[in-house]
């Protein structure tokens, strides 16, 4: 299973949202994702899905925080900063 943390194509939260509907998302196989399974195959390509604005990027991520050079495109220093700041990780 991957879990896709950031995408160009989701939707970027802002502090305004007020979502609270979310689901997880097989990309691989389009269907939605619960626990460990979806209908197909061994492999999935899983990202949130709010229930307003569809595919989403999680930010700040905790696995981003800890390792941000194991990420595409990888966090900058302003942006490894902020997460950091706002979520008072490390």
């Amino acid at each position: 299973m991957t879990l896709v943390v950031r995408d160009p194509g989701f939707y970027e939260p802002t502090d305004e949202d007020d979502c609270t509907s979310f689901d997880y998302f097989c990309q691989q196989h389009d269907c939605s994702y619960r626990g460990d399974a979806c209908q197909d195959g061994p492999s999935h390509l899983i990202a949130l899905d709010c229930g307003e604005h569809g595919l989403e990027n999680m930010w700040p991520d905790d696995r981003m925080l800890m390792f941000p050079d194991g990420f595409t495109p990888p966090l900058n220093d302003e942006q490894l900063v902020w997460a950091r700041a706002e979520d008072d990780f490390l």
